[in-house]
């Protein structure tokens, strides 16, 4: 296994409306059976799952509904303009 990555006994799921909110928060975090719901609930909606171990540390420390603390801003905003791009890529395939 990839030391980088948490592993399938730990999952955070974020949140984040620019819209409504300043900064991504965490809205779903577990271990076990908790976190193999939310990696299959990602699965289903076709959410992306992106694995870093030492990211998943610092977040499970964080409360539930905790925006993330912005030291960590930049390793999520990098993690999300990731995401916008593939979802944009995704969009611009199927039409």
């Amino acid at each position: 296994m990839n030391k980088d990555k948490p592993g399938p006994d730990r999952a955070i799921a974020l949140r984040y409306d620019p819209q409504q909110e300043e900064a991504p928060r965490v809205v779903a975090k577990g271990s076990g059976i908790i976190a193999e719901n939310i990696r299959r609930l990602a699965e289903e909606h076709d959410i992306p799952i992106h694995e870093d171990k030492q990211l998943t540390d610092y977040l499970m420390a964080l409360d539930l509904y905790q925006e993330i603390p912005p030291e960590i801003y930049p390793i999520v905003a990098e993690i999300l303009a990731f995401i916008y791009r593939m979802n944009h890529k995704y969009s611009l395939d199927e039409a």
